[in-house]
């Protein structure tokens, strides 16, 4: 799974990449200074993980991840083409979210396309552009989706519907995750690639004397998110690039005297993570302990199917626990002899977090 991470030119994106995936770059200020997407993977922050460890010891401990995108800034006209406006637009169209950066902070010595900070603008300036992209799509297909169906075609009766849908909503200006989809017509919707379909998580970046008072801005940024079905996470960048290059230590540290439990990071991957519908289980045993990232609603099949498709084609039954059975009766031992592990069958619906050993048969 992939997020792409967006926004105007110079509002923190590529600082915000960078700090994310440690990759230590300085970009240029200045627009387009991505022309190609930066791709980086970035792990999944959770404590669940040093916790089992305390009780399983093990060899190595391995993280979910997500893969990230660095999309270029995108300007006014972008739908037609301006700014290498359709290159930049396929990439978005390629990932199953978005990251959108919104500059809430004035600093004299990074300039702004626009000349000055407005953020409700500035997402006004990408969503339009996005809006205007998938109306040309919806324009281009809806007619003859509709002269197809007349013939009875259950495919495209359902397209009809899904791109009516996407023309009500776009025609009022509205993006297309404003309305609402039944199970079959989302997961077509899924496949037209309609950008402002896409789950969104904008990211209100301030400077440092906003982390504890958000102020009118981000305040703005949460209105247009609510009535738009976003999420909103704030990070000040500049300080998350700083802490993303610091020793353990000196970044604990900063972070207290920031007031801050975590990094903001974490909270934007784990945000992103959510925003994706994603979820973990783990494995833990004597070489690894391992977060396993499946979608909300996977079957424990389908989640052994993550493993490898023989977990999957031969399964059994899953033996699960819960981290708190864990931390109760100190060992899966324990726990067996406690009668506090469960055997789950091909219909069991995994839950966030479980701890499970897949049996199977091939």
């Amino acid at each position: 799974m992939e997020a792409g991470i967006v926004g105007l030119p110079n509002v923190g994106k590529s600082t915000l990449f960078n700090a994310l995936t440690a990759a230590g770059i300085e970009a240029a200020n200045y627009p387009f200074c991505t022309i190609e997407p930066n791709i980086g993977v970035v792990s999944v922050p959770d404590d669940r993980l040093n916790r089992i460890q305390k009780h399983v010891k093990t060899q190595k401990v391995i993280p979910a991840a997500l893969r990230l995108v660095d999309i270029a800034g995108i300007v006014k006209g972008a739908s037609t083409g301006e700014g290498l406006g359709n290159k930049f637009l396929s990439h978005i169209r390629e990932v199953d979210a978005i990251l959108h950066v919104v500059r809430c902070f004035a600093d004299p010595d990074v300039m702004h396309v626009e000349g000055t900070v407005d953020p409700l603008r500035d997402i006004g300036t990408i969503e339009t552009e996005l809006m205007l992209a998938d109306l040309q799509v919806v324009e281009q297909s809806l007619d003859k989706s509709r002269r197809l169906a007349k013939s009875g075609d259950k495919e495209q009766i359902l397209r009809v519907s899904v791109f009516e849908k996407c023309f009500a909503a776009l025609n009022a200006a509205k993006p297309v995750r404003s309305e609402s989809f039944d199970p079959d017509e989302t997961k077509l919707l899924k496949s037209l690639g309609m950008m402002t379909a896409k789950p969104t998580l904008y990211v209100a970046n301030v400077d440092e004397a906003q982390l504890a008072n958000e102020g009118e801005l981000v305040a703005r940024v949460r209105a247009h998110a609510s009535s738009t079905g976003g999420q909103v996470v704030v990070v000040c960048a500049k300080i998350e690039s700083e802490l993303a290059e610091m020793e353990p230590a000196d970044r604990v540290e900063m972070l207290e005297s920031l007031g801050m439990k975590e990094p903001a990071l974490a909270v934007v991957v784990r945000g992103t993570y959510d925003l994706l519908g994603l979820q973990s289980y783990f494995t833990a045993g004597e070489k690894e302990v391992r977060a396993w990232t499946i979608h909300k609603g996977f079957t424990a099949p389908q989640a052994a199917g993550v493993i490898h498709t023989d977990f999957e084609r031969g399964f059994i039954r899953a033996e699960i626990y819960t981290l708190a059975d864990l931390e109760q009766y100190g060992s899966e031992k324990a726990i067996r002899e406690a009668g506090r592990l469960r055997a789950e069958g091909k219909t069991y619906v995994m839950h966030d977090g479980d701890i499970t050993h897949f049996l199977f048969n091939v």
